[in-house]
């Protein structure tokens, strides 16, 4: 059985976009194009790739099986045009790394600019996103999580710890009952997560330090809460790398209200030894080994 190439990176984009119409944008194809080359690949295999409905293409049992096969011919395709070009050994070309939104907006992008200074022919992408890049669709060649990946062929590390507080304007204290334990919070106003947006269960922290406190504003966006507790009209829970930095917040209950979470650093296979990739993976394990006591808060 002979399958075409084209038809095949046809199936690959769509089933990482899961539909057929951002497969197209993706690919700068017509729609129609993708529609024929799917059904053509599904009549050169002779099964059905894709169960369709209104809300877009879902892989079947044997697309499933089709895709794990497709990324790995992809990627070795990728490493021996790499290797061949000298790319996997060569300090130049494009790096795209995602991360947690505060994480990569607050402590990623300073230091990623040291990085591309130290290393000029090297350019990169930071993706600094309120949700877990995706590296099985190919948005990123590594990425920085809140939870180490359950699944995938992929190599990762425990990139560091870092502690969460929670914080108030001193505005908002002096206009409020004091909070001297953490049944006190039951009293006064968080701003807090979209408990069922959340994209991990590692966020729901206020269901442990407050479960019944009000929560009149809440927001998808860790930087939103920051801005918005910075506004003095209640209370958040705040990474201490972003929050240590803003003079007009300080911590609240700094003994009880402590919250400990970690760093993923993780990256496919394929990619992980390509110079580029593992020139920024060391330099991401060096500068967090540096600032523990920012990351800790400690400063």
């Amino acid at each position: 059985m002979k399958m075409n190439w084209d038809n095949l990176r046809v199936f690959l984009a769509v089933a990482r976009q899961g539909s057929a119409m951002e497969a197209a944008v993706t690919l700068d194809l017509d729609q129609s194009t993708i529609t024929r080359r799917l059904k053509q690949l599904e009549q050169d295999i002779g099964t059905q790739l894709f169960d369709r409905s209104p809300q877009g293409h879902r892989l079947t049992a044997m697309g499933q099986r089709l895709l794990e096969s497709v990324q790995r011919i992809e990627d070795t395709l990728a490493l021996a045009d790499a290797d061949i070009g000298g790319d996997s050994h060569a300090l130049h070309g494009h790096v795209r790394l995602g991360a947690t939104e505060g994480f990569g907006s607050y402590f990623l992008a300073p230091q990623l600019a040291d990085f591309c200074e130290r290393h000029p022919a090297i350019s990169v992408d930071l993706l600094a996103v309120p949700r877990f890049v995706n590296l099985s669709k190919r948005e990123a060649d590594l990425a920085i999580s809140i939870e180490r990946p359950r699944q995938g062929a992929y190599v990762a590390c425990k990139l560091t710890d870092y502690r969460l507080a929670l914080y108030a304007t001193p505005a908002y204290l002096a206009r409020h009952a004091p909070i001297r334990q953490l049944a006190d919070l039951q009293q006064h106003r968080l701003i807090a997560y979209v408990d069922e947006l959340a994209f991990s269960a590692e966020l729901r922290y206020l269901a442990k330090l407050a479960p019944a406190a009000a929560t009149p504003l809440r927001s998808t966006s860790i930087v939103a809460q920051l801005h918005a507790a910075r506004r003095g009209h209640g209370l958040a829970v705040l990474p201490c790398f972003m929050a240590s930095g803003c003079a007009d917040l300080q911590p609240v209950l700094a003994g009880q209200a402590s919250i400990l979470r970690s760093f993923w650093l993780y990256a496919p296979k394929e990619q992980r030894d390509i110079a580029r990739v593992n020139a920024l993976w060391k330099f991401l394990r060096e500068v967090v080994g540096e600032s523990q006591g920012l990351l800790m808060g400690s400063l």
